[in-house]
């Protein structure tokens, strides 16, 4: 097979949340959000493809000292230079090699840069994303399959050699979830209640603002719980938090995110040991899936990280998200003591598929041990982010994500009126037709179906140019 870069666009479209979305050390209201088309040539078929996503501060890098607009220009210069190495790679014989080749690249230019893996591998996951939507559209096969027939040339050995002779269809379902459990983020300014919401802040758009309320519309059962990262406000929160998920009277099941926000390891060990031994806090204790990166990724793989972990045996499962920058930390991360690693496609396609491998091969080693793959958000909306998300979640196996753009976001109702019907005619399943006209996620019983992804090349089931971005 030859395959080969020809041409490459990109377009912003500037959003605006419809309530603050506090995570980490920044509290979200606008943002651009960038579409990236590729045109490939493969074997002599060419296809658009497109990929898109946020340019969201302040997660990438987690720098107080940088302004906003410093943050999303970083973002751009490394999206613009993978979009550069892509365009000069010439002829290759597999999509797996034209990703390795951006990839490599891409790392050898960042190590002139104070750039971390995690931001300059953003550049490469937007150029990848696109690429694997135009491969599929050329070759007329959905994602799933592709990846399933390793028809994208995945060699696993090249990154680890510990996994030579492993397939994807080794550690892939044979038959990807056709529905995915919503896990609806609780931001740490979220309204809990709706009598806590100020006649001021009261929002009339027609969809639920407050975690009761978004409980009652959504029939939600999964949730994920932002940490501050002090252990008496986050007791506290908890303890409140807690007290609304009860009261719901439903059979919940919780992650908590650290979002980097603990600096050492005894302030987390600290708050634990309160909520262990508080008796409202028993039942949601007992709920708990796992908790997500809580130490900042300064500390979270070093050597007193390592022995803290190892010197806490009845420790909750731990994984890590913002450490998980670069191939080889997740491995250490297991060394350390954590559990696994997060799957979001803002961190790479094939990084992710690399580590469902690895997880893999550790469940074969170790028959008796934990090992997470948890699917995450980064505030992912359609009409093309959410869905090539979905896309690998569900072909990944993951039953439960966490999904929160459709919260924070008023539907899709900020993007031109084509898109919002091209997104409502191709991809009905997915998302409805709002009673005040635009398009939202269409979630019953805490699920959201994902079978229109899985059938679609890559996750989106219309063409670029329906969009209107040609």
């Amino acid at each position: 097979m030859k395959i080969t870069m020809l041409e490459t666009t990109k377009h912003e479209i500037a959003l605006n949340t419809r309530m603050p979305f506090r995570y980490g050390i920044v509290s979200m209201t606008a943002l651009p959000h960038l579409f990236v088309r590729v045109l490939l040539d493969v074997d002599g078929t060419r296809r658009w493809g497109m990929a898109a996503d946020h340019l969201p501060p302040k997660w990438f890098t987690k720098n107080p000292q940088s302004s906003l607009d410093d943050d999303v220009a970083e973002m751009r210069e490394v999206i613009d230079r993978a979009l550069a190495i892509a365009a000069s790679a010439g002829t290759v014989h597999t999509v797996f090699d034209l990703w390795k080749k951006i990839y490599d690249d891409q790392k050898r230019w960042a190590q002139h840069t104070p750039y971390p893996p995690l931001l300059w591998g953003f550049g490469v996951s937007l150029v990848e994303r696109a690429v694997i939507d135009a491969f599929c559209r050329a070759t007329k096969m959905p994602f799933a399959r592709a990846l399933r027939e390793n028809l994208l040339g995945i060699r696993l050995e090249t990154i680890y050699p510990e996994l030579e002779g492993l397939a994807p269809a080794d550690f892939l379902p044979r038959i990807p979830p056709a529905q995915i459990y919503v896990r609806h983020t609780v931001g740490l300014i979220d309204t809990l209640r709706e009598k806590d919401i100020a006649l001021t802040d009261r929002l009339d758009d027609g969809l639920p603002q407050s975690l009761e309320a978004a409980i009652r519309a959504y029939g939600l059962t999964h949730f994920k719980i932002k940490l501050a990262g002090d252990p008496d406000k986050d007791f506290a929160w908890l303890l409140r938090v807690a007290d609304v998920l009860d009261n719901a009277k439903t059979d919940y099941r919780y992650t908590l995110d650290g979002n980097e926000n603990y600096r050492d390891p005894d302030s987390f060990r600290l708050l634990w040991r309160r909520l262990e031994k508080e008796p409202a806090a028993s039942g949601f204790m007992r709920r708990l899936i796992f908790v997500e990166q809580p130490f900042h990724r300064d500390i979270a793989l070093s050597e007193e990280m390592r022995e803290a972990l190892r010197g806490w045996p009845d420790r909750p499962p731990v994984l890590i998200d913002e450490s998980d920058g670069g191939f080889g930390d997740v491995p250490r991360a297991l060394h350390c003591g954590y559990v696994g690693t997060s799957h979001k496609n803002c961190k790479g396609v094939f990084k992710g598929i690399v580590n469902a491998a690895w997880l893999h091969r550790m469940r074969l080693l170790n028959p008796d041990g934990r090992y997470f793959l948890s699917g995450e958000d980064l505030s992912n909306i359609g009409p093309v982010a959410l869905l090539q998300d979905l896309a690998v979640q569900a072909t990944l196996g993951i039953e439960h994500v966490e999904r929160n753009g459709h919260h924070y976001f008023r539907g899709l109702s900020m993007f031109p009126l084509e898109m919002r019907k091209t997104v409502l005619r191709r991809h009905g399943d997915l998302y409805r037709r709002h009673e005040m006209g635009y398009p939202t996620l269409d979630i019953r019983n805490g699920r959201i179906s994902v079978a229109g992804c899985l059938e679609a090349p890559f996750g989106t089931g219309f063409e670029p140019d329906e969009l209107g971005l040609l």
